[in-house]
């Protein structure tokens, strides 16, 4: 009796045993040059309705190797990821750029590197994963997306930083890594792959949506705008939403919304408005439609106003 009642015990915890976090959101990689690919993120923030696939990610297929340009917001979505590039090549993952240290687009880092490959970021990162924002933030997310980020994912650290702009070659191809922060984050960082047009922005851009702006630098912010403008590129992957083939139009956009955000709250900032009344005079109109407003656009106007206020700035 005693082990048939350990059988039927055991029997019922196999299940729970064998739970897989596997994700099974559906990722699909994208070519958009000879050598350039991308997978996009669900609408929406972390959830455990899209596993918290809602980042986008890309990879370049050279002859000599991959190059991956961030790793999406768990392991599993990085394992995914690479079950994606095995069926394009079997070429080793040698180098992983990560934009920006945002839980969402490096969670995935420690797949890529068992694979082998050398982590690289911006100077700016250094230190980012031993902040205490950076524990919360892994609490929350181990909360928000368990099982798939849980107490074996790891947060890692580049293993080489960039300082600057920088290129480097691979596989017959050029890259161009430019360091367009403090925009979304102090440690921006966007890659062109020179040979296929292809601008990997990060946070830098969000497409088709209104931005995310928090207390960021948005002068910083315009500025690094302007310098992916000069660019030139042929195909634009923002770190949320679709991929543009028309680069210079979505960058104006959003480096537009950024310069009317800022002049509009710096005007009522120096006036001594109050938020509550600068902002409902404050034509949105042109915004209002789009997604992720309600979510944004507010806080956004709210912390520039608080920003420029500090700043002393009247524009």
């Amino acid at each position: 009796m005693t082990r048939l009642l350990f059988a039927l015990l055991l029997f019922t915890l196999i299940p729970f045993a064998n739970a897989s976090n596997d994700v099974t959101v559906p990722m699909k990689a994208v070519r958009l040059g000879a050598h350039s690919y991308f997978v996009q993120g669900l609408p929406g923030a972390a959830s455990s309705e899209n596993q918290g696939f809602m980042s986008n990610a890309g990879f370049v297929v050279t002859r000599d190797g991959v190059v991956v340009f961030d790793t999406l917001a768990s392991p599993p979505l990085a394992e995914k990821l690479l079950g994606l590039i095995r069926t394009i090549t079997d070429q080793p993952i040698k180098r992983v750029i990560i934009s920006h240290y945002h839980a969402d687009h490096f969670y995935g880092l420690q797949v890529l590197k068992a694979q082998g490959a050398e982590i690289w970021a911006q100077r700016a990162a250094e230190g980012a994963t031993r902040t205490p924002e950076a524990a919360l933030r892994l609490a929350q997310r181990k909360e928000a997306l368990f099982p798939w980020v849980d107490d074996n994912t790891r947060l890692l650290e580049a293993d080489h930083f960039v300082e600057g702009d920088t290129t480097f070659e691979l596989g017959g191809l050029h890259f161009a890594l430019r360091h367009v922060g403090p925009a979304h984050s102090r440690e921006d960082l966007a890659m062109l792959v020179k040979e296929d047009g292809v601008l990997y922005a990060g946070d830098v851009v969000f497409r088709g949506r209104v931005p995310f702006v928090g207390d960021a630098d948005s002068r910083a912010w315009i500025a690094a705008l302007d310098k992916l403008i000069a660019i030139h590129p042929r195909i634009l992957v923002p770190g949320h939403g679709a991929p543009s083939r028309t680069p210079r139009t979505d960058l104006v956009f959003t480096r537009d919304y950024l310069i009317y955000l800022r002049t509009s709250m710096a005007q009522a900032a120096h006036d001594l408005v109050p938020f509550d009344e600068a902002y409902e005079k404050t034509d949105w109109s042109k915004y209002r439609a789009m997604p992720a407003f309600n979510e944004a656009n507010r806080a956004n106007a709210y912390n520039q106003y608080l920003r420029l206020q500090a700043e002393g700035i009247g524009e």
